[in-house]
């Protein structure tokens, strides 16, 4: 089951995520009670689906395709610590949007793990009924970023205000998550954050954009991050195995197909095996995480 590639965008702007060198595209996820999950995804965010197979399902907004579900025999849950992920981020076009899914959820009992204003952006955190984590935000006009003189962009974990979010959101009948909606970031576990710097900066080509303790940021084009590591959970934690739920693999989409073969020509020389499907070459990660690549 393969998403389709380059679905049209609604109202992207230039400097929105998606439009940047390199995205994030989709997000594989392996669960044990696919029918359970599956509604839960359409039923609380708002996704549709889009294609069904033997195995599972592809879920997302639009015409564009953000999700598959997945299950198997085999599949064990995952340990807290494994390397994995953290959450996958979904990017609704603006603060009416973000304001207008926080009241579908608070008028469905949906339980909330967090909100933050990180400065660059607006978030609300939950997690389906698996565990696996889920950020929806909105981002700030980059106008409004601070980006320091390092090349970095100023960030912060700050509280958001719920209430007042609620407030100003419409209360009209709620139909799922807006036209534009993608997958903005994907948040990972990994055991070891040099290597997570190594990797995603220096085989990848994506940009360190912010530092917390024990987490890097990296983006394309400059924005505050389409691919976050953290050890919080799982420092020193051994590769995840193949029959885990949760993150199965995860796409990165670049625009310039140079940009593409110069990663994978660094996946080469460091001994990473790449197995390719059409346009689409595959790796495991060094954390055991599946890695799809396309342009």
């Amino acid at each position: 089951m393969t998403p389709s590639q380059n679905a049209p965008l609604v109202d992207i702007a230039a400097d929105h995520a998606l439009a940047m060198p390199a995205h994030v595209e989709h997000s594989h996820l392996v669960v044990t009670d696919l029918p359970m999950v599956s509604q839960w995804y359409q039923r609380i965010m708002g996704l549709k689906p889009l294609e069904t197979s033997a195995s599972g399902e592809t879920l997302g907004v639009g015409r564009r395709p953000l999700l598959t579900l997945t299950t198997a025999g085999n599949a064990a849950k995952a340990p807290r610590n494994a390397p994995g992920l953290f959450h996958t981020a979904f990017l609704v076009p603006n603060r009416q949007e973000l304001g207008r899914w926080l009241a579908h959820a608070a008028h469905n009992n949906v339980r909330l793990q967090g909100a933050s204003d990180h400065l660059v952006s607006e978030a609300i955190y939950l997690a389906d009924p698996e565990g696996n984590g889920i950020e929806v935000y909105r981002d700030r006009p980059r106008i409004e970023w601070n980006f320091k003189t390092d090349g970095t962009v100023g960030m912060d974990t700050l509280p958001l205000n719920l209430q007042a979010l609620y407030d100003e959101a419409p209360k009209d009948d709620w139909s799922g998550l807006a036209d534009g909606t993608g997958i903005g970031h994907i948040h990972l576990q990994v055991s070891d954050i040099p290597e997570a710097d190594a990797f995603f900066r220096d085989v990848l080509g994506l940009g360190l954009m912010a530092r917390y303790p024990g987490a890097s940021f990296f983006g394309s084009g400059k924005y505050h991050h389409h691919v976050a590591a953290n050890i919080w959970n799982s420092r020193g934690a051994p590769k995840r195995q193949a029959n885990m739920t949760g993150l199965s693999d995860y796409t990165i989409q670049y625009k310039n197909p140079a940009e593409l073969a110069a990663a994978l020509g660094k996946l080469d020389e460091m001994g990473i095996s790449v197995s390719r499907n059409g346009t689409t070459y595959s790796v495991v990660d060094p954390w055991g995480i599946g890695l799809k690549l396309a342009a």
